[in-house]
């Protein structure tokens, strides 16, 4: 099957995607609920996430709140997470809230 994807030494596709142009986002994670203030592109599929604090993540739309009963993320780790698909609802929004000291939290969409 022919890919646009790069390939490794054993012609394996490698997923890759590239950084949306103005796909840039950071929410200040704090003792209460933030999230997003611009919403993810309609065609927008994937986000990557980096914390530099342990946070609480929770994905919806633009009303989404974070709370502690919420998926914990940690600090230190980029990750990469779908936010819907063909199928299945699309976030627009993600909403974070810190797990014990203020920090950022940055979000990239991909294309």
């Amino acid at each position: 099957m022919s890919t646009f994807l790069p390939q490794d030494s054993n012609d394996n596709p490698i997923p890759a995607l590239r950084l949306k142009q103005g796909g840039a986002h950071s929410i200040s994670a704090s003792a209460s609920s933030a999230r997003n203030s611009t919403a993810f592109a309609a065609d927008t599929r994937i986000i990557s996430l980096y914390a530099d604090v342990p946070v609480y993540v929770r994905f919806g739309d633009s009303s989404v709140s974070a709370s502690t009963s919420d998926h914990y993320f940690p600090a230190g780790l980029y990750y990469d997470v779908a936010l819907g698909g063909e199928n299945t609802a699309h976030y627009t929004h993600i909403a974070v809230l810190r797990a014990n000291t203020d920090g950022s939290v940055y979000i990239s969409e991909k294309e």
